[in-house]
């Protein structure tokens, strides 16, 4: 079943079987205020066995455009549309989690990932990308990266 996340009162609802359940919580409800304060979205996720859909489609973009599978179990995934956007986000247990950004408007797109304090750079990933540092209230240091989706999807 669908929740809102509320990023005043950051619970790990969804996310207990991580072992930085803690810190992934608070990662998804940086997302959370992001999305309330920049379009007055409220962010909403849902179990990932709910929503095969929005898994299926981050996964197939990752292995079409770069080769990668990612190795951990996802927990919470969820798919919107905001100010010219086609959003999709999924949270892994391994504390990881992958959004995907389609500008409706102009083309752009991107895949980004994001690294709950904590948690290791997973294998798949630790060759390929450089991740940056980021200082959050809610989810300590993130470790991010990106790339740009070349194809349409």
């Amino acid at each position: 079943m669908a929740h809102i996340v509320d990023f005043e009162n950051v619970t790990t609802v969804g996310l207990e079987s991580s072992p930085v359940a803690e810190a992934v919580a608070g990662l998804r409800a940086n997302e959370a205020r992001y999305y309330r304060n920049k379009y007055d979205h409220v962010f909403t996720v849902s179990p990932a066995s709910e929503v095969p859909e929005v898994v299926d489609r981050v996964s197939r973009i990752l292995r079409d455009e770069r080769d990668i599978v990612i190795g951990s179990r996802p927990l919470e995934a969820t798919a919107f549309e905001v100010d010219g956007l086609r959003m999709a986000y999924v949270f892994y247990e391994s504390g990881l989690s992958i959004n995907v950004m389609y500008s409706i408007d102009d083309g752009k797109r991107a895949v980004g990932f994001k690294l709950a304090e904590g948690m290791e750079i997973p294998e798949e990933l630790a060759s390929r990308f450089k991740f940056a540092r980021q200082k959050s209230k809610l989810a300590g240091v993130i470790r991010g990266s990106f790339f740009v989706i070349n194809g349409e999807y």
